[in-house]
């Protein structure tokens, strides 16, 4: 049991460093040897693709004549390459189109949580009709408004003693003068 909790580890730390510092070095070695072989392929390119200009020697009219040849080259270049820019937005859009529908067919889109937020009318309405439209909205202004004095005089309170009220009001004798007393104030 002792031999397990005291395992020592199978490489030390200044050799795992050694290692770490090894792969580093050897990482770079071979970037920058890949950066070199892209460098001289690119320059192999354009040597095939450019051949050098001669321009000395040439009259007036010959220099003019390899303008129009350079800016007609020039255009097409331009043109393919408008052409190569639009067919590659196009085809963004639709990757990202596509991984929409596969994110909704799959069902696990991930809704934000949504928090309550206080907003007054008059905020809400500014922003969606925007700030060209100074509406301002009221809703009290709109209410009945209602008097409390009225409402305590039409139920007058009793006082009195409530056990004389409650055998009044007991058996059939005191349901029917309940009945009576809420019937007669809507007949008056």
């Amino acid at each position: 049991m002792d031999a397990c909790s005291e395992r020592k580890p199978k490489i030390t730390a200044s050799r795992k460093l050694l290692l770490k510092s090894l792969m580093l070095a050897k990482a770079k070695e071979c970037w920058e040897q890949e950066h070199e072989e892209r460098e001289a392929e690119k320059a192999r390119y354009l040597a095939e693709r450019i051949p050098t200009l001669q321009t000395r020697g040439l009259s007036l009219s010959a220099l003019q004549d390899l303008c129009r040849e350079l800016h007609a080259k020039v255009e097409v270049v331009d043109e393919e390459r408008y052409d190569i820019e639009a067919k590659c937005l196009h085809n963004t859009r639709e990757i990202k189109d596509l991984k929409l529908k596969v994110l909704d067919l799959r069902g696990k889109f991930k809704r934000p949580p949504l928090r309550r937020v206080r907003v007054s009318a008059d905020a809400m309405l500014r922003a969606l009709l925007g700030s060209k439209h100074k509406v301002s909205m009221d809703l009290r202004a709109n209410l009945k408004s209602v008097k409390k004095e009225d409402t305590e005089k039409e139920r007058p309170v009793e006082v009195g003693d409530w056990r004389k009220n409650v055998e009044a009001m007991s058996g059939m004798e005191g349901r029917k003068k309940m009945f009576d007393a809420a019937k007669s104030p809507t007949t008056q």
